[in-house]
């Protein structure tokens, strides 16, 4: 239990199995789990990796231990978890360290109706807990029984899409041996969509490349498989497939803020007057594009905690994030990168040309990335951007620092669990974008 502290995250628990996440650590976080959730069952899930299955089996031994059923869906993607949760109206626990290294295993959890959970909202109580051994005695363990939920998951992915209006494509998915090798197929089973795999095979070791699409260097494969087979597109997945990231007929990355601004436009086609929530290091497109289609866009900070939140307050109809998370208001408010999916596939389907050109309208600024830098100390470091650019443009800080000036915007913000200062820079044109973004990094980096 020493190192349970360190592996608590922001909004899950991610550590070094066995050193910091073993089954006695997994079956104490399974009985707090089962206290602070206060649900009738729990329903549990794991990825690929192979720790998952003795940390899932020891983590239900302690829900049970504290006289709550536990419902196992076997392997599983996070957005399948999600789904049951809603579907079953029970908390769920989805064993996964989505992009992490195989070392790692970890903990995403939420409450009935796929309601998140993060330090704010029970995962700090559930921490507590377990390291204190705090555990109320129950007279009886509680039931336990498995259930097969992928089949009515890909109906409900598809039921966001007109399945007739998919055009026949051609489209390269790379699963990174993460779950989208398995819950992609029941999905596009039904599509006319010629699928060429790469990476299908379940495998928690990685032996391709990092689940990690966010980095360049992990879609080389999905791009020179675009190119050699003729693909209309690609899409790449995360380890736990909750993320997913796209590439179009000519191999080049789309930007997600592009992807969130097209899904976006097509929801309020169908939602006229909608509220659609954007995080703050999303491009301008997004909010522009909203609003132009009569739409109310709501900027929000990072993290799916804040975002699900907001959703729920406003009756947002739809969510993106820069990092490949898009959240649907009829997923249960939950993230889904499948369902993006195949509103992606239907939207350009519904163009009839290239995805290059379908998202052309939409790529009108330059964006650094997401530029990581580690720091000893990230609020002096923030401190001297926020002096250098005091007089160049209107800050805030709902999420870190940010500063709007003409033509161009920064964020600077620490990690919640690294060293780090992550900094995202977008300008009308690259000159000025790469002006912003080396003054900053040569602030930060003194």
């Amino acid at each position: 239990m020493e190192h349970l502290a360190e592996i608590v995250k922001a909004y899950d628990i991610r550590g070094v199995v066995p050193e910091q996440l073993n089954p006695e650590v997994a079956e104490a976080l399974g009985r707090a789990a089962a206290v602070e959730l206060q649900g009738a069952a729990v329903i549990v899930a794991r990825d690929m990796r192979p720790s998952g299955v003795d940390l899932a089996e020891a983590f239900m031994r302690g829900v049970r231990a504290q006289g709550v059923d536990t419902i196992d869906i076997g392997l599983a993607s996070t957005d399948l978890l999600y789904y049951a949760s809603g579907r079953l109206g029970h908390p769920g626990a989805m064993w996964t360290a989505s992009h992490n290294p195989a070392a790692y295993n970890g903990l995403k959890l939420c409450r009935a109706g796929a309601e998140p959970v993060s330090l704010d909202t029970g995962l700090a109580q559930i921490r507590d807990r377990a390291l204190h051994g705090d555990f109320p005695a129950e007279d009886a363990p509680g039931g336990h029984r498995t259930a097969d939920l992928i089949g009515e998951y890909a109906e409900h992915v598809r039921g966001f899409i007109d399945v007739g209006a998919v055009r026949p494509l051609k489209v390269a998915v790379d699963a990174a041996n993460g779950m989208a090798g398995l819950v992609v197929p029941p999905v596009f089973d039904d599509l006319p969509v010629e699928l060429v795999p790469l990476y299908f095979e379940l495998d928690g070791t990685f032996p391709n490349h990092p689940a990690n699409p966010i980095e360049a260097e992990n879609l080389v494969d999905l791009q020179k498989t675009v190119l050699d087979h003729g693909c209309d597109l690609g899409l790449a997945f995360d380890g736990d497939a909750d993320r997913m990231f796209c590439v179009d007929e000519q191999g080049r990355p789309v930007p997600p803020s592009l992807v969130t601004a097209l899904i976006a436009r097509t929801l309020l086609d169908r939602n006229p007057g909608s509220t659609i929530l954007y995080n703050l290091i999303t491009s301008r497109v997004v909010p522009e594009t909203v609003e132009a289609a009569g739409g109310h866009a709501i900027r929000t900070r990072v993290g799916h905690s804040f975002i699900k939140a907001l959703m729920k307050d406003t009756g947002a109809v739809f969510a993106g994030e820069h990092s490949g998370h898009y959240y649907f208001r009829d997923n249960f408010r939950a993230d889904s990168g499948l369902i993006a999916a195949v509103i992606l596939l239907e939207a350009l389907s519904d163009a009839g040309g290239t995805l290059s050109e379908l998202l052309a309208p939409y790529d009108r600024y330059v964006q650094s990335g997401e530029i990581n830098t580690q720091v000893t100390d990230q609020a002096a470091a923030t401190e001297r951007v926020a002096q250098a650019f005091a007089n160049e443009g209107e800050a805030d800080w709902a999420d870190g620092l940010t500063v709007t000036g003409d033509g161009w915007w920064l964020n600077l913000r620490p990690s919640n669990t690294e060293p780090l200062l992550r900094l995202n820079v977008e300008a009308d044109d690259t000159v000025t974008m790469e002006s912003v973004r080396d003054r900053v990094l040569g602030l930060v980096r003194v």
